[in-house]
């Protein structure tokens, strides 16, 4: 057999330092299978990923190859076993792939097909990250308003945001829907969504009905309280029906709308942040996210899915889970997903994040001491499950975000604060705890 050159030898690698070109993504992997070769395997991927195929084919060229293939840039076993020879342990890998940026265009589905797409069904790979090039990331907008235009929206400074979606999920009239909603934000509520179960346009609940119903709602209680409500409209339905149904929304009124972001597609995110007519807040929604990101050995890092890449898409703000409800979550993951939401990126703004899932007033002052201000607090039942009413319930929410900025304990301040005293003698403080009800 005949000596390789050095060019051939190093067709599918590269250092690390190519993404400081500009010109390549790189995606980070963990690798949890058993393979005799690992550097064999990592750079199977990267050719599956980009030019290659399980066999050489004659219209696959050098040229090609160099422009168009994927390099592997890193390779790291853990633990470092160092001699072979010496050890029976089993490690496992973290490799890192070079992705050509022109291989994939500003398309959110061809970026994901790109860099997990058909090694998802390769076995236990898991994408722990992906760094985008400023040149890259050029091709998106993101956010079109992020944490300070969503708070100019409001005109609130200095606290978190406060969320309600409607109770019960489904089921009720426009009518009885803006009942709710008016109560709601009478009581303090600054942005009230639909539920995501909620279809856009059925016959129990027409969405024009609703929209006018509710910002007719949103303005009186603005003319009573001085506060705005954003009314968080769900557009999510079939992909040709998404764009559709955001102006429809808009016709009849609606200041901001939502779309169940991981059943529609980030695309379909993109596709409404980059509408020059639409000029309101979207929130995306976090349900059918975990299907892509709660295991631990396949599928993509919750960090990266829902708060980089869904950042990058446009989401102005993201409901998504904390540790302290009803829905299991790690501390790591929690405040991992909160960096990739906020830190610096380029140009894109930061995504606000709306902290949901079984959140009560006993948790508010939790999540505010880990994540600051700059968030928004969620709440159904929290809001809605008050004795006293929807209205109560909102000022007891309030009541206890006041309580956490001025760092006062809950309790303390439920002392001469009449409906958060109330919620909480109505709260079980081990109910919610991962949907485990029965403690």
């Amino acid at each position: 057999m005949a000596y390789k050159t050095i060019e051939e030898m190093n067709m599918l690698h590269a250092f690390p330092e190519v993404a400081f070109n500009d010109d390549h993504i790189i995606g980070t992997y963990q690798i949890n299978i058993d393979t005799a070769d690992i550097e064999k395997m990592a750079m199977a991927i990267a050719d599956e990923q980009t030019t290659g195929t399980w066999i050489k084919v004659k219209a696959e060229t050098k040229d090609k190859k160099m422009r168009f293939g994927g390099k592997v840039v890193a390779i790291y076993e853990i633990p470092d076993i160092g001699l072979d020879y010496i050890s029976d342990q089993k490690p496992m890998h973290i490799v890192q792939i070079a992705y050509p940026i022109e291989n994939m265009g500003d398309s959110i589905p061809m970026l994901l097909s790109t860099v997990m797409g058909n090694i998802s069904a390769s076995g236990m790979v898991k994408m722990l990250d992906c760094s985008f090039p400023k040149k890259y990331l050029k091709k998106f907008n993101g956010p079109k308003f992020g944490i300070q235009g969503i708070r100019e929206v409001l005109g609130v400074e200095g606290r978190p945001l406060l969320n309600a979606m409607i109770k019960p999920n489904i089921g009720w009239t426009p009518k009885e829907g803006s009942v709710l909603f008016y109560a709601a934000a009478k009581g303090g509520v600054d942005v009230i969504k639909d539920d995501e179960l909620l279809p856009v346009d059925e016959p129990f609940c027409p969405l024009e009905q609703r929209v006018k119903l509710f910002i007719e709602k949103e303005k009186q209680a603005y003319e009573e309280t001085g506060e705005h409500t954003l009314y968080a409209t769900n557009i999510t339905g079939h992909i040709g029906e998404v764009r559709e149904n955001a102006y429809r929304a808009l016709e009849y009124g609606a200041n901001c709308l939502m779309i169940n972001a991981y059943t529609s597609g980030l695309g379909a995110v993109k596709m409404l942040a980059d509408d020059p007519e639409i000029k309101v807040p979207i929130l995306a929604h976090v349900d059918f996210a975990s299907v892509m990101a709660a295991s631990t050995y396949t599928g993509l890092s919750q960090a990266l899915l829902v708060g980089k890449i869904a950042r990058i898409a446009g989401s102005d703000f993201e409901i998504a889970g904390h540790p302290y409800g009803k829905f299991p979550l790690s501390e790591k993951t929690f405040s991992r997903t909160f960096r990739n939401f906020t830190q610096p990126l380029w140009h894109i703004k930061p995504t606000m994040p709306a902290y949901s899932g079984g959140t009560t007033q006993l948790t508010v002052g939790t999540i505010i001491d880990k994540m600051g201000t700059d968030i928004i607090v969620a709440a159904g039942g929290g809001v809605h499950g008050h004795p006293d009413g929807s209205e109560a319930g909102a000022k007891s929410m309030r009541q206890a975000i006041d309580a956490a900025c001025q760092d006062i304990p809950v309790i303390e301040y439920a002392k001469d604060h009449h409906e958060l005293a109330k919620m909480i003698d109505t709260l079980d403080p081990n109910l919610i705890s991962n949907f485990d009800l029965m403690k």
